[in-house]
């Protein structure tokens, strides 16, 4: 073939003008990732709040499968309840459609009742009960019942021992219910009540007095009672006592001790003659082959798990995904074979130790979190993890990115010295981006570091 100056010609164009094209696009990707870069730096890594802190952040685009930011993306940090994002993960994987209360078998006009770690039972957000109902039309005597094979703490790996009494650390169990707390508070009569309460009087809740004016409270009409006083468990026992207190009460929830041993007391109270106090332990049968009773849509669930952090429904979601991947209830079990197998394309293996975040054994990086993130989105789609997710205005993000609801869907954690946030943004031409930022050892308010990091995803979404 004889080559013409005029079609050298238009050769030597045609590759001027892709060459451009790709500098060009080279030029502006660099030119996001610098013009991120120092938005991070002005807004983040310099604001006063992060001047002695550590903080990692990754921005991602997985249109393109490529990083447009990363600052210590890759190192490890303690993510707080940012960790409900993996849990929130395994549990829209493995949970089904709807969550199943408990599986049954009969046999001679006995029901035998297998507990799957449904954490609604009773609890005071769902106001239909299909296990209550299960159990009030069965005809038959019911009979607790358990393979033997359920292994895990009423406290995850590394939960901090003194925040026995706050409401967030409510004890892990079998077959929860009430949410595993009392609920103490005046009704409408003004009588201080606790529920869940047995009317037996050799096991009804006892409620000493240490305000000064005795120990056991006979009345507990609030004309008798201090104003300001406090409600805590001894440690050991299901024992409530009144302190001083500078505020007036105003109700209190209370994490209930060993809430397996206090379940087989109400259910005798509640369902009568027909309970059978005696469990009974089949070790050799297989749950995956019992009837069950589903109880509600698994996203009713995952929603409040994830707008307010509910540390309760995170780690009993994650002793129902093992129930329903294993065959038994393990949280290190089932945290080891998610590990092995969904997430063992992680970009770092993290050190997960519970479902709730409480702990600070747990060790994710932001790059980690981008990840699952990335995997929800590819599994599920953004229409279900919308609904489940909080954007601006909501849960635990109500007093953050107002704005931008409908257009920013991401995870909070604190605890002392953290800040997390990770999740999903739109930007203002549309496209989807998603970010994980963790900081750890900040001393100053969480307010302040929520703040900064607030203006550093506004700003990426105003500006890509």
């Amino acid at each position: 073939m004889r080559t013409t100056p005029h079609s050298l010609n238009r050769f030597c164009s045609t590759h001027f003008y892709f060459s451009l094209f790709i500098f060009a696009t080279l030029l502006s990707s660099c030119s996001v990732q610098q013009r991120i870069a120092r938005s991070a730096k002005a807004r983040v890594l310099q604001a006063p709040a992060l001047q002695t802190a550590h903080v990692g952040i990754s921005i991602y685009d997985p249109a393109s499968g490529k990083y447009l930011y990363n600052y210590q993306g890759d190192k490890y940090f303690v993510p707080a309840s940012n960790t409900k994002i993996a849990t929130c993960y395994a549990a829209m994987k493995y949970l089904g459609d709807s969550l199943v209360g408990l599986r049954y078998q009969t046999a001679n006009g006995v029901t035998d009742i297998f507990p799957a770690g449904d954490p609604g039972f009773l609890h005071k957000d769902f106001a239909q009960q299909p296990v209550l109902d299960f159990l009030r039309n069965n005809q038959g005597k019911i009979r607790l019942a358990y393979t033997g094979k359920d292994n895990f703490e009423k406290f995850g790996s590394g939960w901090s021992w003194n925040d026995y009494n706050e409401y967030y650390m409510a004890e892990r169990s079998l077959m929860p219910l009430f949410g595993n707390v009392f609920t103490v508070a005046f009704d409408s009569r003004d009588s201080l009540i606790i529920r869940p309460d047995l009317q037996d009087d050799m096991y009804r809740i006892p409620l000493w007095d240490e305000t000064g004016s005795g120990r056991d409270i006979i009345s507990r009409k609030k004309a008798d009672l201090p104003t300001n006083f406090r409600i805590k468990r001894l440690p050991d026992m299901n024992t409530l006592v009144m302190y001083d207190a500078r505020a007036a009460f105003t109700g209190q929830e209370i994490p209930v001790q060993n809430p397996d041993a206090f379940l087989p007391l109400y259910l005798s109270e509640l369902l009568g003659e027909k309970f059978n106090p005696q469990a009974s332990v089949l070790p050799g049968l297989q749950t995956k082959d019992l009837r069950k009773i589903c109880s509600r849509p698994t996203d009713s669930l995952l929603k409040p798990l994830m707008h307010r952090s509910d540390n309760f429904f995170a780690e009993q979601s994650l002793l129902m995904v093992s129930n329903e991947k294993l065959g038994f209830m393990n949280d290190a079990a089932i945290i080891d074979t998610i590990l092995k197998t969904d997430f063992k394309d992680l970009p770092q293996a993290p050190r997960w130790a519970d479902g709730s975040g409480l702990s600070r054994y747990n060790l994710f990086t932001p790059q980690d979190f981008v990840m699952i993130l990335h995997k929800m989105e590819k599994e599920f789609g953004m229409e279900r993890i919308k609904a489940i997710f909080p954007t601006g205005g909501e849960g635990t993000i109500s007093a953050y990115y107002k704005k931008d609801a409908g257009f920013i869907f991401g995870k909070t954690g604190t605890l002392s010295g953290v800040v997390a946030f990770s999740g999903f943004l739109y930007t203002k031409k549309g496209k989807l981006l998603l970010f994980s930022t963790l900081v750890n050892n900040h001393r100053s308010s969480a307010t302040d570091v929520r703040k900064a990091i607030e203006k550093f995803l506004t700003g990426l979404r105003e500006k890509y």
